[in-house]
C-alpha cells in the first residue's frame, strides 16, 4: 500500500465532505471520511475485499478498532455521500475539451448460475460482451472520462439495454464545446444531433467498415483518445470489478462506486 495515496484520498474526501456540509453523530469514534476510505483503499489494493483493508488499517495505526459489522452498515448508510462524492470529484478534476465513453461488462453472477441468482432475474440482465466474445448475466457501465482518464459522469444499466438509452444524460454534465469519442456502439445520428443541438457537444463515434468512415480528423482524434478507455478499464478490472461479491444490490453498488473513486484518485493525484 501506498501511504501516500491512503493519506490523500482521506484528506481530499474529508475536505469533500466539509464543502457539501455533512456531519458525523457526535458519538462516532471513526469519521465517516475514515470509512469512505476504507472502501477506496480496498477497492485499490485489495479487489473490493473490505474486510482485508480494514483490519490492515487497524494494524498499521490509520483507524481504531472497529468491527467488519459495524463498518458494513456505517458505509451503507453513506452510499448517497459517496455517489455525491464521485460526482463532485469528476466535475472538480475533469481537464480539457476531449471526453471518452465505453461500456464496461460488470457481472453479478456466472451465467450457469443466472436461474439461482437473488440479486437480479430476468432476460434484460443477459448480455453479450464483443470483445471477449462470452455472454454475462449482470449489469453494464457506461463511463465517461476526460483525457487523464478521470471519471466524470457514469451509470449502470441491465446488460441487454441498448448503449443508447441514456447517453443524453451521460453528456449533460460535460462543458460545452466538449469532444465525445465513442465506440461502434455509439452511433446514432439523432443522438449525435441532440447533443449539439442542447449541449453544444460533438459525439465522435468510430465508423463501422460498411460505412461514409470518419473524417481525417476525427479518425486522428479517435486514434489519439480511443485506447485511453482500455486502459481504464484494464484498471478497474484490477479492481476486481467484473469479480465483486456482495450480498445485496445496495452492496454491490458500494463496491462498484468505491471503484470509481479509486480510479478517480489514482489518475487524478
Amino acid at each position: 500500500m501506498n501511504a501516500t495515496y491512503i493519506v490523500t484520498s482521506y484528506v481530499v474526501i474529508d475536505d469533500v465532505l466539509k464543502g457539501i456540509g455533512h456531519v458525523d453523530d457526535s458519538r462516532a469514534t471513526i469519521s465517516s471520511a475514515e470509512i469512505v476510505t476504507v472502501a477506496v483503499v480496498a477497492a485499490k489494493y485489495f479487489q473490493n475485499h473490505h474486510e482485508r483493508a480494514l483490519c490492515l488499517l487497524q494494524q498499521t495505526g490509520y483507524l481504531p478498532k472497529l468491527s467488519v459489522s459495524r463498518f458494513n452498515r456505517r458505509l451503507h448508510a453513506l452510499q448517497e455521500v459517496l455517489l455525491l462524492i464521485v460526482h463532485v470529484l469528476g466535475e472538480l478534476l475533469a481537464t480539457g475539451q476531449v471526453f471518452v465513453i465505453d461500456t464496461l461488462p460488470v457481472p453479478v453472477c456466472k451465467r450457469v448460475r443466472a436461474d439461482r441468482c437473488r440479486k437480479v432475474q430476468g432476460e434484460n440482465y443477459l448480455g453479450y460482451c464483443a470483445s471477449k466474445r462470452e455472454f454475462y448475466f449482470g449489469w453494464q457501465l457506461h463511463l465517461v472520462c476526460d483525457a487523464a482518464d478521470v471519471p466524470v459522469s457514469f451509470d449502470l444499466l441491465p446488460a441487454r439495454w441498448d448503449e443508447l438509452t441514456l447517453v443524453q444524460a451521460l453528456l449533460s454534465p460535460l462543458p460545452e464545446g466538449s469532444v465525445l469519442v465513442a465506440g461502434k456502439g455509439y452511433i446514432s445520428d439523432q443522438d449525435q444531433q441532440l447533443s449539439y443541438v442542447h449541449g453544444r457537444v460533438r459525439l465522435v463515434p468510430k465508423q463501422r467498415r460498411n460505412m461514409t468512415g470518419n473524417t481525417v480528423d476525427d479518425a486522428a482524434l479517435i486514434r489519439a483518445h480511443r485506447l485511453r478507455i482500455e486502459t481504464v478499464n484494464s484498471q478497474l478490472e484490477k479492481m476486481g470489478l467484473q469479480r465483486l461479491h456482495a450480498r445485496t444490490n445496495p452492496g454491490f453498488a458500494l463496491k462498484v462506486l468505491a471503484s470509481l473513486l479509486a480510479l478517480t484518485f489514482t489518475n487524478a493525484l
